[in-house]
């Protein structure tokens, strides 16, 4: 079975590339993916029929009970087969019902094949959580082809609303999930066998299970969602309708009720909002002018009437629910391929302006009657059959009063039967607005269209009155299923004549009061005109976004203010409020021994004076210093505590830290700003006193809390056992707990990814231009040395000596980082290590020489690295299932190569090399954003200040040769002004 979802996954994958050479005819070969699966349904029909259920697991994380089951039961054989069988025929008629030209092409046919795998591996599997996967699946894969067209702000819309209220119910479910499995199992199959008792948490959990049921099938209250989703092409209407997506919820109910149609409020949610679903869907539906539309409601209603069904939770019920089901899944996707066939071809939806278009598309218009048919009910068509079984059921339970007492048991009874007459009712109406010739409305124009347009709903059409009148033959199948209900009596066959009974004259009564109120149709819409909608979802649902969003701009007007003292402020005070009141007053404190040495109490009492030093200093260089002593203190301590590991781990990022402050600090005033003595200061004191009372009072609490033995106390003969190394630390890293370490570095690589995408608007690569080159003197000396980017600083900023020490340490620093690598294993060291000191001999080459020596040192992407690293990673713990082995699997390999002689090598170093990798090129980010970055700034504003000035200089040059110009003009030439020449040092005096 897991093959079978493998195939779809394979097809989905390959679906854009098909779609890219074959265009439409891409759907026909992706129509092969369900079709085999279909076909293997179909093989397997008599195994399932005689109780040898096909079964397949395969182990994921066996911890968390969480493996790929899958079990063929007679429910999911019957919703398997619909899935499949109605998802082949419906990518058939995508073949003609989507173009050449369409830009989308090559989404739609993945998202589509991906979502029928879905739903088939929704059906199929044994297990609570995988199913909440494909749930969730299957919520996403729709959301995608409901707004297949992004510019259309209605299918944004209605994809947004199916997506917000079938999450809501998929995380309510996913907690009752949760409920189940820890208080019983994640088994299905176990959970059916061995049923909990319904005590409160069962029962919370089962209500939780039908919230998501009833959000993810259209009942009331979430019925809005379903009319909707019709922005969606008509094939996903037409699948997600009859097969898909709302089966599932279905599905759910029919899933659990053998076991919990018992339980408290199960009949109320199921029975209850069934019946009402499916007179309000009735009765939305004959206002409708869309057929589509029209369809749409009328599904609403189905789907009331199977959930009611079901969730009766009877034999009787149970056959009559899974007879709904197939009939339901026939006619229903008839009806909707049908409506895009008379959509392509006559270009509207509209009931008031089709006219005459039954004569005219005979090859559409008979399947769709047979169809509609069937919906409404008629015999010898498989909804007769089905509705027959229902109201059987029904009227056994009111003939019983058990498993609803009597008042309530009639009730629904009249609820179903008024129910079926509005479907009566609207079927009618359908039909005579898609294919009857109306007085008064000329003839609608009708294009041509291909036989294979038509051909699946035909077959489906011709389905529904086959099935209908072999109904008997159909009762053994189904019957298994029904086996599984404890409550009522066996069963009737499926058949199209059982005598007049009372079902039978309950049928025609509803038939006969459809057709009335159809006939009436003008009356009827007047008197719909004159009823207040009271149930308008899609208006509360409307109101309640509105009034969530308002929530929220009121919550972030309050709390987010834009005051990270603020933010801080509310985040300490929480931890002071209940883990560190909880540790003071509720902890019990261990006896505490201060040192085992004099040298802990003298590097204790250097920490302590750094950190108070801290915060009287006003220099914010001096500050960090401080901070760094702190750090290199706790160093050192653990090397007194024999650490070696953590001791050189923590230097190394406290070495890393200073170098980020100190480059950070070049854009911050020297000074910190002092600020007078006020009650603000006070409470912040106050503050971060209580902060260090309370890690204070939790490191001694649950130090002394331990009352179990460490799992630390194997750890050094497994480090060797497990992961064949002596260095318990980095075998704990990369082996007894890789699958973390895979889990880190991976959201490492993410925040790089995202902090990258933010700080390098530019290029992360400065590597030194030719065109900077040729800037360079000829004859400078340090022409083809080896500091290149050193060459373009400015004298005064170069420093000879270290330059030279640069050249002396560089290397030994890349040495002593691969040294690191391949040594952690056994010695103290690692990848993470060693990639901090590689990273740091970066770092001594940029201050060496700059940004452009940095480029130099390392010509290459940062993010390039990064992504290497992780692929490194992964690779590394995914090769051993190709040798039959497990993931993250260790292996030692003993190899002689000269000259080293005898080497033995651990697997699990390719993993560590990932690791390394990837801090050398976060390490790499960090020095071209804060260095690099910084540097540019610098450079850039360095150089607009140097061009105002000069600005300014050309300015005043300019005021003066004006003023010299204004003289000259004043004073004028004795020739020019009539008067005597002017007399240098002398006033002109005009006359």
């Amino acid at each position: 079975m897991a093959q079978l979802l493998l195939l779809h996954l394979i097809a989905a994958a390959a679906a854009p590339w098909l779609a890219s050479v074959l265009r439409t005819r891409s759907f026909l070969v992706l129509a092969l993916a369900p079709g085999v699966s279909f076909a293997w349904l179909v093989s397997v029909s008599g195994d399932v029929r005689a109780g040898n259920l096909p079964t397949q697991r395969i182990s994921w994380v066996p911890g968390l009970g969480l493996d790929l089951d899958f079990r063929l039961t007679t429910l999911s054989w019957v919703l398997g087969l619909l899935v499949t069988g109605v998802g082949a025929l419906v990518l058939l008629y995508c073949a003609w019902y989507f173009t050449d030209r369409d830009p989308t092409l090559w989404r739609f046919t993945s998202v589509f094949t991906a979502f029928a795998g879905a739903m088939l591996g929704l059906v199929l599997t044994d297990n609570l959580l995988v199913l909440y996967v494909f749930w969730e699946l299957t919520t996403v894969f729709s959301y995608l082809l409901i707004g297949h067209n992004p510019a259309s702000s209605t299918n944004r819309r209605a994809a947004m609303q199916a997506l917000l209220v079938t999450t809501f119910g998929g995380l309510a479910m996913l907690v009752g999930i949760i409920a189940l499995g820890v208080h019983h199992t994640y088994s299905i199959s176990a959970l059916l066998a061995d049923p909990p008792p319904l005590d409160a948490v069962t029962v919370a959990a089962v209500v939780l299970l039908l919230v998501g049921a009833l959000s993810k099938s259209a009942l009331v209250p979430f019925h809005f969602w379903l009319p909707g989703a019709m922005a969606a092409p008509t094939p996903v209407s037409a699948y997600l309708h009859a097969a898909a997506m709302v089966k599932a919820g279905i599905y759910l109910v029919a899933l659990l009720a053998p076991v919990f149609a018992g339980a408290p409020a199960w009949h109320v949610l199921t029975v209850g909002l069934g019946v009402l679903t499916m007179l309000v869907g009735g009765w939305r539906a004959l206002r409708q002018h869309d057929i589509k539309l029209l369809l749409a409601y009328g599904t609403v209603s189905q789907l009331g009437f199977i959930v009611a069904v079901a969730g009766l939770g009877t034999k009787a019920s149970a056959l009559a629910a899974l007879a709904l089901v197939i009939a339901h899944a026939l006619f229903k996707s008839t009806l909707f391929l049908a409506v895009g066939v008379i959509d392509k071809c006559t270009g509207t939806r509209d009931l008031r302006q089709l006219s005459g278009v039954g004569r005219r598309l005979l090859p559409v218009a008979v399947p769709a009657t047979l169809a509609g048919l069937s919906m409404a009910g008629i015999v010898p068509l498989a909804g007769f059959v089905s509705k027959e079984s229902a109201l059987e059921a029904l009227w056994q339970d009111v003939e019983t009063s058990a498993p609803l007492p009597a008042p309530w048991s009639g009730l629904v009874l009249t609820g179903v039967v008024a129910g079926s007459a509005l479907t009566v009712a609207y079927t009618g109406r359908f039909l005579w607005g898609a294919f009857a010739t109306k007085p008064g409305v000329p003839p609608t124009p009708v294009k041509a269209t291909h036989p294979g347009f038509v051909l699946s709903p035909l077959l489906l059409g011709v389905a529904g009155l086959a099935l209908g009148l072999v109904a008997p033959l159909e009762s053994p199948w189904l019957m298994p299923y029904a086996a599984e209900f404890p409550v009522g009596a066996q069963p009737q066959s499926l058949a199209l004549w059982h005598g007049i009974t009372v079902p039978l004259v309950l049928s025609l009564v509803s038939v006969a009061v459809g057709l009335v109120l159809f006939a009436q149709r003008s009356l009827v819409a007047r008197v719909q005109a004159g009823v207040p909608s009271l149930l308008d979802g899609e208006r509360s649902f409307a109101r309640t976004l509105r009034w969530v969003d308002r929530g929220a701009v009121e919550t972030t007007a309050v709390t987010q203010r834009g005051s990270l003292p603020i933010y801080l402020t509310g985040i300490l005070l929480v931890f002071v409020a209940l883990p560190g009141l909880a540790a003071v007053t509720r902890g019990t404190f261990p006896s505490v021994r201060l040192w085992d040495n004099a040298g802990q109490a003298v590097v204790g009492v250097v920490v302590v004076a750094a950190a108070v030093l801290v915060l009287v200093t006003r220099r914010r260089l001096t500050a960090v210093m401080l901070v760094g002593a702190t750090g290199y203190g706790v160093s050192l301590l653990f090397i007194l505590h024999g650490a070696p590991d953590l001791a050189i781990t923590q230097m190394l990022v406290e070495t890393v830290s200073l170098v980020v402050f100190v480059l950070a600090l070049r854009r911050l005033p020297t000074k910190f700003t002092r600020h007078p003595h006020s009650p603000s200061r006070t409470w912040r004191i106050a503050l971060g006193a209580a902060v260090g009372l309370s890690v204070g009072a939790i490191a001694l609490v649950a130090s002394g809390g331990r009352r179990a033995e460490p799992v630390s106390v194997d750890f050094p003969t497994e480090a060797y056992a497990f992961g064949h190394g002596k260095n318990i630390v980095n075998v704990t890293l990369v082996d007894i707990r890789a699958w973390d370490t895979l889990g880190e570095v991976s959201v490492l690589v993410a925040a790089a990814t995202g902090i990258a995408s933010l700080i390098f608007v530019r290029t992360r690569n400065t590597r030194l231009s030719r065109a900077t080159a040729k800037e360079l003197p000829s004859s400078d000396p340090a022409r083809g040395t080896w500091l290149h980017g050193g060459r373009t600083l400015r004298t005064e900023k170069r420093s000879v000596i270290f330059e030279v020490v640069t050249r002396l340490v560089f290397h030994v620093m890349l040495a002593a980082s691969l040294f690191l690598l391949f040594a952690g294993h056994n010695q103290p060291g690692g990848g993470f290590a060693g990639g901090l000191v590689a990273g740091l001999a970066l770092v001594v080459r940029y201050l060496a020489g700059g940004r452009y020596e940095l480029d130099e040192a390392a010509p290459f992407d940062a993010g390039l690295l990064v992504g290497l690293g992780l692929l490194v990673a992964v690779a590394s713990a995914l090769a051993p299932l190709a040798l039959g082995g497990t993931v993250l699997e260790t292996t030692a390999v003993d190899l002689t190569i000269p000259p080293w002689g005898e080497v033995h090598l651990v697997t699990s170093l390719f993993f560590d090399i990932g690791v390394y990798l990837i801090v050398v090129g976060m390490m790499l980010d960090i020095v071209r954003s804060l260095g690099t970055g910084i540097d540019r700034q610098i450079a850039e504003e360095e150089a607009a200040d140097a061009t105002d000035a000069d600005a300014d200089a050309d300015a005043d040059a300019d005021a003066d040769a004006d003023a010299d110009a204004d003289g000259v003009t004043a004073g004028g030439t004795g020739d020019e002004a009539g008067g005597p020449r002017s007399d240098p040092g002398r006033e002109v005096v005009t006359p």
